[in-house]
């Protein structure tokens, strides 16, 4: 179906076709199929400065096999910037701002197709949101990763090194000159981050999905492969149209189970598990993706270690196969039958895939000799989290994954990262951060910061850390987030008190508050709600409609009808 039609041809459609001549379009130019190109380049993000050469790419395809592109911007905050500050308030709200305006842009053009080209973590899920709620045949194409700094700490550095050294010249374990080094040398590239965070996660599971031609998330933004691809994708995208391919035919419930083992095998960010919840929802799908997780983290093994799990970065995963033979070695737990935006089923895609680069198994082993024999991220509930909480066993060191400690407890994430720079979070503790959920936040913000805090003081091993927010892919030590019900609803995380006993056990999948149900009910009925951070603009609307992280953190609008 050519939706553009509608607008474009007769002779009462003149209006229509007079308005894009005005830009250069001509009558033959019309007469093809719309195909969008929903573009967040920006110069403030720099997983997305190289997307100006990627669409020009895209749209030299789209043109060659047959259909006219039309490009227009999209909004694509970067975590990075946002962290510590207001500015993260905003980051994961924004999630929503890119699937509506996509949504709208595409509906006031009846665009036939379009490709979603973005890199980092809340543009993805947000642009894989708005495919799914349109139904049309789309592709989404990330910029690719950056490169590995120079050597730090044991690895190749990247911006949250710099993080870690702060935490490290905090304690006097580095120089003032060992740590401004950093600063020119640890991000040599434009691209999303080098390590496994959650926009390079939510990259492979677009590929996972069936969204994403195979590579595509990860082939290094420098590299003219990235290029190549990206003319690929416009070319895919008039295939996509004349077979009537639409998202919701790629986006299923069985290649939503072959994205979470995905995650499972290479310890995807947390935020994975928030942001398939989302991509389902808005593709009606019944599935319970935490649920999923769940079951499916107990018999996915663990192939792939990139950093934060280990010291290789994403250019190495691509280089030791990517995603692709990831989920080859997964073998039978990957559902092959599975359409893909190829035109080809999942395993069509294996069969054809083809290597140009030495093995790794350091970083990509097989399912001979996995690293685990469960996935790498796991959810946990208790009377501390009654609906769940989400950590990564996956990226820290077994010997934490029972770890009992006593409490110290911040109604903020400020307040927290002020305490551990002065040596008040001491070896034992659990960092309690609260109200930091979707609505309290609002907006979930990322614990980034403690953690790299945390780990720059040399208190990974001897610490963790709890939140109703949430944490980036590349944190490591003891964490749990997502923390459900959350502090502003009135879940248990919001009357722990300092000193209280907590323990965290990732084998039997546990979260408790060591006091009574007694005690625990008590301080719940002295509970008071606080008055909203934000009562206007869009943090005000957010806040009040927010569901819960368990839930997506999508705007549920169903709230609109209950609100005072």
């Amino acid at each position: 179906m050519q939706r553009s039609k509608k607008i474009l041809v007769g002779n009462e459609n003149q209006y229509y076709r007079a308005t894009l001549k005005s830009m250069g379009f001509t009558t033959e130019d019309l007469k093809r199929p719309l195909i969008g190109i929903a573009n967040a380049y920006s110069e403030l993000v720099p997983g997305h400065f190289n997307l100006r050469q990627v669409a020009q790419r895209v749209r030299d395809g789209i043109y060659r096999a047959g259909g006219t592109p039309v490009e227009f911007g999209v909004i694509g905050g970067c975590d990075g910037m946002g962290q510590g500050h207001k500015g993260m308030n905003y980051i994961l709200p924004s999630r929503e701002i890119v699937a509506d305006s996509i949504e709208s842009m595409a509906e006031i053009n009846a665009l036939d197709a379009i490709v979603l080209l973005g890199s980092c973590d809340k543009i993805v899920p947000g642009m894989l949101m708005a495919a799914a709620r349109l139904d049309i045949p789309a592709i989404l194409l990330p910029g690719g990763p950056m490169d590995g700094g120079i050597v730090f700490d044991g690895r190749q550095s990247d911006q949250t090194s710099s993080m870690e050294a702060y935490g490290m010249l905090s304690a006097n374990k580095i120089t003032e000159e060992e740590y401004k080094v950093l600063e020119d040398h640890s991000c040599p590239s434009c691209g999303s981050c080098s390590y496994l965070g959650t926009a390079n996660t939510m990259c492979s599971l677009s590929e996972a999905l069936g969204m994403t031609v195979p590579n595509g998330g990860i082939i290094p933004a420098t590299s003219a492969a990235r290029l190549q691809i990206a003319q690929l994708t416009g070319v895919k995208i008039m295939e996509l149209f004349e077979k009537q391919i639409t998202a919701r035919q790629i986006i299923t419930e069985e290649s939503i189970r072959n994205a979470i083992k995905v995650c499972l095998s290479m310890s995807g960010s947390t935020n994975a598990v928030m942001h398939l919840t989302a991509i389902a929802k808005e593709a009606n799908l019944d599935i319970d993706v935490l649920q999923e997780f769940d079951d499916l983290s107990r018999n996915t093994p663990q192939l792939a270690k990139i950093n934060p799990s280990s010291k290789w970065n994403m250019t190495d995963f691509y280089h030791a196969g990517g995603v692709i033979k990831l989920m080859d070695e997964l073998d039978n737990h990957i559902d092959r039958t599975q359409m893909t935006v190829t035109a080809k089923t999942v395993g069509e895609n294996i069969a054809e895939a083809t290597y140009a680069y030495p093995e790794n198994k350091e970083v990509l082993t097989t399912k001979d000799k996995p690293f685990g024999y469960e996935g790498g991220v796991a959810v946990l509930r208790g009377n501390l989290a009654p609906d769940t909480g989400i950590t990564k066993p996956g990226a820290f060191d077994k010997s934490l994954y029972h770890f009992k400690g006593e409490a110290i407890c911040f109604d903020c994430e400020e307040d927290a990262e002020e305490a551990i720079i002065k040596g008040e979070v001491k070896d034992g503790h659990i960092v309690v951060i609260r109200y930091e959920g979707p609505k309290g936040g609002p907006g979930m913000r990322e614990m980034f910061k403690a953690m790299k805090l945390l780990y720059g003081r040399g208190l990974a091993k001897t610490t963790a850390l709890i939140t109703d927010g949430r944490f980036s892919g590349t944190n490591n030590g003891c964490f749990v987030g997502h923390i459900s019900p959350e502090a502003a609803e009135g879940g248990p995380i919001a009357i722990i008190e300092d000193g209280d006993m907590i323990e965290i056990d990732v084998d039997n999948r546990s979260i408790n508050l060591l006091v009574s149900d007694e005690e625990i009910q008590e301080r719940l009925s002295k509970w008071k709600r606080p008055e909203p951070k934000y009562k206007t603009g869009y943090l005000g609307l957010y806040s009040r409609i927010a569901s819960s992280g368990s839930k997506g953190a999508v705007m549920d609008y169903d709230k609109l009808n209950n609100l005072d």
